[in-house]
């Protein structure tokens, strides 16, 4: 696949689907690669140029990183849009990717149109909560979260139900650089955007996971109450409801885009 260098000098991987069509910028969870939206792309892709990028520290991007920021992370998109020449596009991000979606609608808004944030938040927990999992991957690797994560991220009945959807998650996981991983936690340990998303003027749509143990539904309800006139869907899924509620969702996200 594809790299661009962002204008601090990392190296970022990247696919393009190509076309005259409108575009649609896919941003994935931390931890994951862009293979996380693997199960949308054929629907997404026979609407839309899509793109979709690993994001620094992540899958084959550089990982010399250091403590970031949604500030930086945000940035790297746009930029990714300004070495394709695209002036506009619409978001799609989860977890994370919505986080730096929510950053992009407040900070970016003029390359922006529709803005979709999957199972995400505004603010995320205590700042110790972070500094005890980056202490963890900083010394052990992700192995000792991974068997936490899973089970925030899916239902028990999902992980019994589809367990190589789950196994390709956790090979990501395995698979992420702890450098990667810590640099991008520090961003959401600091990140606050609870104010902020009062100011978005994009059409929003929330999506959140009723059994949703990284970001509850109540966080998804609130972004929807913050921002004017945003619309709100609840899938029967945990944190990646891309996965596990893949038809729910990829409807749900075509509906709106397609509005």
């Amino acid at each position: 696949m594809p790299r661009f260098t962002t204008s601090d000098g990392l190296s970022l991987r990247y696919e393009d689907t190509g076309g005259d069509r409108p575009v649609l910028l896919l941003s994935n969870s931390l931890g994951t690669r862009l293979e996380m939206w693997d199960p949308q792309m054929a629907a997404f892709s026979g609407a839309f140029r899509v793109l979709r990028y690993d994001k620094r520290g992540h899958g084959d991007s550089e990982t010399r990183v250091g403590p970031t920021s949604f500030a930086r992370l945000t940035r790297d998109a746009v930029e990714l849009l300004d070495h394709l020449n695209i002036a506009r596009a619409d978001w799609c991000g989860l977890s994370m990717g919505g986080m730096s979606g929510m950053w992009a609608a407040t900070h970016h808004r003029d390359r922006f149109d529709r803005v979709v944030l999957c199972n995400t938040s505004a603010a995320m927990g205590p700042p110790d909560l972070w500094n005890q999992r980056i202490a963890i991957v900083k010394t052990k690797g992700l192995g000792p979260l991974v068997s936490n994560i899973v089970d925030r991220w899916f239902t028990k009945r999902f992980q019994e139900a589809d367990k190589a959807s789950v196994a390709r998650i956790v090979d990501m996981l395995n698979a992420t650089p702890p450098e990667g991983y810590a640099a991008c936690s520090s961003a959401i340990r600091d990140m606050d955007q609870r104010w902020p998303v009062r100011s978005i003027t994009n059409p929003v749509l929330v999506i959140a996971g009723t059994h949703d143990g990284s970001t509850p539904a109540a966080k998804g309800r609130e972004i929807a109450a913050a921002i004017p006139g945003a619309a709100y869907v609840e899938l029967d899924a945990a944190h990646l409801s891309n996965i596990e509620q893949e038809k729910a969702f990829t409807t749900a996200v075509m509906d709106f885009l397609r509005r």
